[in-house]
């Protein structure tokens, strides 16, 4: 192999990784409410979202809805969402908050800058009329 072949391979290669930039392939970052709320009606059937808590990582939500609570976990390139009912199994966990989902495949799900009373005001949010 010589250098110019050496050379062209390398803008190839940053050229198709600055076009996956501008399309923002791959990119998974739950950025705030809005987009939580977005995710979880897209991805979950007859969900009405209202309203949402973020992970200050931006790996985890959970969104409020009609009758249950949305959660969105990042999974890879990807996010996936699950519906769970009220009341959710939370603990304290290191700088926020732990939801178990009860779906080992799922897992449990970290809310970072989250305490225990936002998560239960979301969950009261959905017995409010």
């Amino acid at each position: 192999m010589n250098w110019v072949q050496l050379v062209g391979s390398l803008i190839a290669i940053l050229g198709l990784a600055g076009i996956a930039h501008l399309l923002k392939l791959g990119e998974s970052r739950i950025s705030d409410a809005a987009k939580a709320r977005e995710m979880a009606e897209d991805m979950l059937a007859g969900f009405e979202a209202r309203a949402a808590i973020v992970s200050s990582d931006g790996n985890a939500a959970l969104v409020a809805g009609n009758g249950a609570i949305a959660v969105l976990k990042r999974h890879g390139a990807k996010v996936a969402a699950r519906r769970l009912l009220a009341p959710l199994h939370i603990r304290p966990a290191i700088e926020g908050v732990e939801v178990e989902t009860g779906e080992r495949l799922f897992g449990r799900v970290i809310l970072l800058g989250v305490i225990d009373d936002d998560v239960r005001g979301l969950e009261a949010s959905l017995t409010r009329v």
